[in-house]
């Protein structure tokens, strides 16, 4: 069984979306982050490639947080992205896998750059 997050906040200053689990387990996740591992076919790709390089999102916000059933979010955020639904699986795996998924991220960037 996937773990449900007892509380979902976003800390907007900050730009911070923290999940709470029963478990005493928190983690915070950045906007940024979220955005740019979207569940969503834009970003994820519609087949088994290497999912899309979303870029020129560091000021990006989230406006609101929509529960989708009793499995998932929708995450809404200020430009206009609102495809993805986050399981809580999914939300998991992105708060467990941060380092090493931001670390990819930041490497994809910069081959970009080169």
């Amino acid at each position: 069984m996937d773990p449900i997050p007892s509380e979902i906040r976003l800390r907007k200053a900050a730009g911070l979306l923290v999940l709470s689990y029963d478990n005493g387990q928190q983690f915070e996740l950045p906007f940024e982050y979220l955005r740019v591992h979207s569940p969503s076919a834009e970003v994820r790709g519609h087949g088994a490639a290497e999912p899309v390089l979303v870029t020129g999102k560091e000021k990006v916000q989230i406006k609101s947080v929509e529960p989708i059933g009793h499995y998932a979010v929708r995450l809404v955020f200020d430009d206009g992205h609102d495809s993805g639904l986050y399981t809580w699986a999914y939300l998991y795996e992105l708060a467990q896998r941060r380092d090493a998924n931001w670390a990819t991220y930041l490497e994809r960037l910069a081959q970009t750059r080169r």
